[in-house]
């Protein structure tokens, strides 16, 4: 079996320039995330906000924090005070939370636009309509401490890799659609965050800017119960 740092070396060689590569860390030690962080990895994935806070306690400090599960929204205190990225907005009411919570810690916290696209109806995530309402509200134009840096979205858990790349293709449609009508002069509306372990590579050459892989780099789940 390969090491996480072989994985990762893999990986990376794998992506594009430009590519951001997300270690998807959910459920795993805080053993294998330092041995993934010297091997120089720097961008980790958390899908619970309370593991998140335990791990970012005890981990070095210059580690970029992503946020990548559905959040409730009595949970972004746990992590306001130090997130690089939340990756699944999907309501305004979450939004507002995360501008309020991060006002407390004097600051600014990238997000995404959460869309579902996938047939499944497990996921989470905004349609055309609800993010058009969001990004037109009274609230949003007055929040200080959020700024949209772009979309994320899952796709269909199939082997029909057809059905994958069409729905990643969807998503790079609603990214530009939303880029032209509501953040044409906003360069900070870069990042299309799509594609993990089983089908990243059709993401990327549908546009990803962003993966977020973890089996791939930390073998599979192991599950333990936290409390989130």
């Amino acid at each position: 079996m390969n090491s996480i740092a072989e994985n990762l070396k893999r990986i990376a060689d794998s992506l594009p320039e430009g590519v951001k590569l997300v270690a998807v860390s959910k459920t795993k030690p805080v053993e294998a995330i330092e041995e993934a962080y010297n091997a120089g990895q720097r961008v980790f994935g958390e899908n619970r906000a309370q593991e998140l806070a335990e791990k970012y306690e005890v981990l070095p400090k210059d580690i970029e924090w992503h946020l990548i599960g559905h959040l409730q929204t009595n949970k972004v205190k746990y992590v306001a005070g130090f997130v690089a990225m939340i990756h699944g907005v999907e309501s305004l009411k979450l939004l507002e939370t995360i501008d309020k919570e991060a006002k407390k810690h004097n600051r600014l916290i990238p997000c995404l636009l959460q869309f579902h696209v996938a047939k499944e109806e497990t996921k989470f995530g905004l349609n055309m309509e609800e993010a058009r309402e969001l990004l037109e509200s009274e609230s949003y134009a007055n929040m200080k401490n959020v700024r949209i840096e772009g979309v994320m979205g899952m796709a269909t858990f199939t082997d029909d890799l057809v059905q994958v790349q069409e729905e990643f293709r969807h998503l790079k449609r609603i990214f530009d659609e939303l880029k032209q009508l509501y953040f044409a002069d906003k360069p900070e509306f870069k990042e299309l965050s799509m594609g993990m372990s089983g089908d990243y590579k059709i993401a990327v050459e549908e546009g990803s800017t962003m993966v977020r892989v973890g089996s791939s780099i930390f073998g599979a789940r192991q599950y333990k119960a936290i409390e989130n």
